[in-house]
């Protein structure tokens, strides 16, 4: 289990712990080789004196490496670059009302955030950890932040064969949906390369295909045209949608190129099936087989958060939200033309703490995406799909032993090259001499990821009795806080967030 972890308990447990280690490497031995047994003896290689995870294949390893850590030291999860649940909150609060808290995922308010993280050369993350302590005595907020290669290779991206499943139901109708989605999938067709290509399925109470995978080179007026014919029908039938659409993207697969359905929809289901596990079941030979991810993107006042949201996490892929034209240049003309190249397959964090030095902590958000601790280099255990110019942050409350000395964490990812489907790592270390004094005086990047999570833990939690975030500020001080940190930096999305705090505290009173 994740969540709050206490470390007394692991180590009062030490002498026993060695034992049931002891007979567990000779019940390893004892039984037979393997690709997963090997995978499950490296993902049980830790050294708990330091709480490092232990090194990956080929990496140089001492003595300590065979002792098992007791799991209880770890946090594991899948990496996530969602930010629907931001913008969706603030469509709501735009709209004068606080969105529901089952909607509010705090990593995705923070991924919502531009990082300056170091950038990595090649494919693959770079790893950043730091943290600052919190006004609460004793507790921190710690961050991990992974961040894949910037976009200027763009010139090197294989070429693209998109299939948008376009929800043209009668909900569609309404202003800021299916019009918000022609404008922006004809603004899209000018941006995307001429050896890429797109299809058209369209869903309401049937799907239908209303262009095969066609070639943007020369073709770009016959696209635009079967854009513009798109009109509003009747009921909303998502799985059939999503099923047509991957038959679609299948028939026009293109090998050595980036193959992606596009899912445009309010998702509010009322037709056929409505459940996200059973409509990909369907489809899952040709998810799985053929390499073929979801980008859910979300429109409209009133919106299936949770089923898209589902279905982008079991489809490999992830979800936007769009609520006016700026959102919708932003994601169509900017970000999935720039982003539909894949640094990473089933990207996995594990951050160990070091049990000398952390009393307990929690990871924030994330709830849907942990991984069991045993499965973090299992690598039939899905993960994250991540491709260039993304940063990808994880937030800790850490409370740390009164006067707290030496190593605080280790944090490592670990990802599949999307190619060839080898495995690599990369690793961060934090020192508790390295926590910033305060958070108001911390680096720029981790006070815009505090600020963020304090306000989704602010909206999540009225109501249903969940503790808050330590060193949680009120929204009065959350609104000044991002102001502030928006004349700074000049930023627009800040300005933006500012907003958006001060209206939730509007709504509050």
């Amino acid at each position: 289990m994740q969540g709050v972890r206490t470390m007394e308990w692991f180590r009062t447990r030490t002498a026993l712990f060695a034992l049931t280690a002891a007979s567990g490497l000779l019940l390893t031995a004892c039984s037979g080789s393997g690709d997963a047994g090997e995978s499950n003896k490296a993902a049980d290689r830790h050294d708990y004196s330091t709480g490092r995870p232990a090194p990956a294949e080929g990496r140089e390893t001492d003595e300590r490496d065979d002792r098992r850590a007791d799991p209880d030291h770890l946090s594991t999860f899948a990496l996530d670059v969602d930010t629907a649940s931001y913008d969706y909150a603030r469509r709501a609060l735009a709209d004068g009302r606080l969105p529901d808290p089952s909607t509010v995922r705090p990593e995705e308010f923070v991924n919502s955030f531009r990082q300056d993280y170091d950038r990595p050369d090649g494919d693959g993350f770079s790893v950043t950890v730091d943290g600052a302590r919190t006004d609460d005595e004793d507790w921190s907020l710690v961050r991990v932040g992974l961040a894949t290669r910037t976009t200027e290779r763009t010139g090197e991206r294989p070429p693209a064969a998109l299939t948008f499943v376009i929800d043209v139901s009668g909900s569609m109708a309404e202003p800021g949906r299916l019009d918000l989605a022609q404008e922006s999938l004809s603004v899209m067709t000018d941006r995307l390369r001429d050896d890429d290509s797109v299809a058209l399925v369209t869903f309401s109470d049937e799907a239908e295909t209303v262009l095969p995978m066609t070639r943007l080179g020369g073709n770009r007026d016959e696209i635009r045209d079967a854009v513009s014919d798109l009109d509003t029908q009747d009921s909303t039938n998502l799985g059939a949608g999503v099923e047509t659409g991957y038959e679609t993207a299948v028939e026009g697969l293109r090998e050595g190129a980036t193959n992606r359905v596009v899912l445009i929809s309010d998702a509010l289901a009322n037709t056929g099936d409505t459940d996200a596990d059973s409509i990909l079941e369907r489809v899952s030979g040709e998810r799985r087989e053929h390499g073929i991810t979801l980008f859910g993107v979300g429109v409209g006042s009133d919106y299936g958060d949770a089923l898209m949201e589902r279905l982008a996490d079991k489809g490999d892929g992830h979800t936007v939200y769009v609520s006016d034209s700026d959102d919708a240049g932003r994601v169509f003309s900017e970000q999935l033309p720039r982003n539909v190249d894949l640094t990473a397959r089933d990207a996995k964090a594990q951050v160990a703490f070091d049990p000398e030095t952390v009393e307990e902590f929690h990871l924030v958000g994330y709830d849907n995406r942990r991984v069991a601790d045993e499965d973090f280099r299992d690598d039939r255990v899905d993960g994250g799909e991540v491709g260039p110019g993304h940063t990808v942050t994880a937030l800790y409350a850490v409370r740390t032993e009164p006067g707290a000395e030496g190593h605080l964490a280790t944090a490592t990812v670990r990802w599949l090259d999307p190619g060839t489907r080898t495995p690599h790592e990369e690793s961060g270390d934090l020192e508790a001499r390295d926590l910033h004094d305060g958070l108001r005086t911390a680096p720029e990047g981790l006070q815009v990821a505090a600020v963020a999570a304090y306000f989704a833990d602010t909206l999540r939690s009225g109501g249903d009795g969940r503790p808050a975030l330590q060193g949680r500020p009120s929204l009065r001080q959350l609104t000044d806080w991002a102001e502030d940190l928006a004349r700074r930096q000049e930023d627009k999305d800040l300005r933006g967030l500012a907003a958006a705090i001060e209206a939730a505290d509007g709504a509050h009173r």
